[in-house]
């Protein structure tokens, strides 16, 4: 007897995996957000993620190239999960990090972008805000292109071309404390 729950093959990408979710289950609850650990906040479905990382991944295909470094800087929530997936979907490598407390300088951010060749830095709206009036203080920061992703309409998503990735690129760089 037969107990696998499909037989056709696993996906080769993460990008393959959410686009076939989103086709076969479009309303099936993909992420939730506990803001304390226990109250649910907000909620993604396979659908709706595939339609923000798409529309986050087209605007990122106008201003960068496949292979480019992108600092995502968020918050806790699920706008972090739009933009990785839209990094996944553009082809762009993803280096994620907490974003600099406020009114203290943050020599660990501008080291990870340095070091990762970073070319973009991707956050919301009120991270942006909160970090614009400081990046007159690092100068290689505020030369990097800045895009909040929360601010990115939905319709963009129809501009969005598939890139040409299998399994073997690298998806992400990952900066640890050690």
């Amino acid at each position: 007897m037969n107990f696998s729950r499909s037989s056709a093959p696993a996906p080769a990408t993460l990008l393959a995996l959410l686009r076939g979710r989103a086709h076969a289950e479009p309303d099936r609850r993909a992420y939730l957000f506990l803001a304390d650990g226990e109250t649910e906040a907000a909620q993604l479905t396979y659908g709706e993620l595939d339609a923000r990382a798409r529309a986050i991944a087209a605007r990122l295909q106008t201003i960068a190239a496949a292979g480019d470094r992108a600092l995502l800087l968020y918050p806790p929530g699920l706008e972090f999960l739009s933009a990785f997936f839209g990094c996944l979907y553009a082809g762009v490598i993803a280096v994620p990090s907490y974003p600099p407390k406020r009114n203290r300088p943050d020599h660990r951010l501008q080291a990870i972008a340095t070091d990762a060749g970073a070319k973009l830095v991707l956050t919301d709206a009120d991270v942006l805000g909160e970090l614009e009036p400081r990046l007159t203080h690092t100068p290689e920061l505020r030369a990097l292109q800045w895009l909040a992703t929360d601010t990115i309409p939905g319709a963009e998503a129809a501009a969005w071309r598939e890139p040409a990735i299998d399994g073997r690129q690298l998806a992400f760089l990952q900066y640890t404390s050690g």
